[in-house]
């Protein structure tokens, strides 16, 4: 089957830390940009931090700058998020997409043709 999967979301008190992957099936993610989105009960979803291909080089929203961390691991085809100084406000469905004609950076966010979506994975930061 061809797609995406995202898996890593949890329950985690704040200040703690989440991995998230996004892994790829059928397909070779190193040859697309990646993005993560996430949407908060009640809110829009936002892009929140992407990667690009070939040269890896990543954005990030300004509520995540600083504390979010996205890579790649080719040995697994996924996408990873390191989550650390986790905040109630994270809270969300995380999503990843794949677009082999994106370009990351701030306009990444508003894409409307991409070529895979994953089905999210839940995170919830709460004491």
């Amino acid at each position: 089957q061809v797609g995406l999967v995202e898996s890593g979301g949890d329950m985690v008190q704040p200040g703690g830390s989440l991995r998230l992957s996004c892994t790829a099936s059928g397909f070779i993610l190193d040859y697309y940009t990646v993005g993560w989105f996430r949407q908060a009960p009640g809110k829009e979803r936002e892009g929140i931090s992407c990667i690009n291909t070939p040269d890896d080089s990543t954005h990030y929203v300004d509520s995540v700058k600083g504390r979010f961390t996205v890579t790649r691991d080719n040995a697994k085809n996924s996408v990873i998020l390191q989550m650390n100084n986790l905040e109630p406000e994270d809270t969300g469905v995380y999503e990843c997409i794949a677009a082999v004609m994106g370009k990351c950076g701030a306009d990444f966010y508003g894409i409307l043709a991409y070529d895979y979506a994953g089905r999210g994975t839940q995170v919830t930061v709460a004491s």
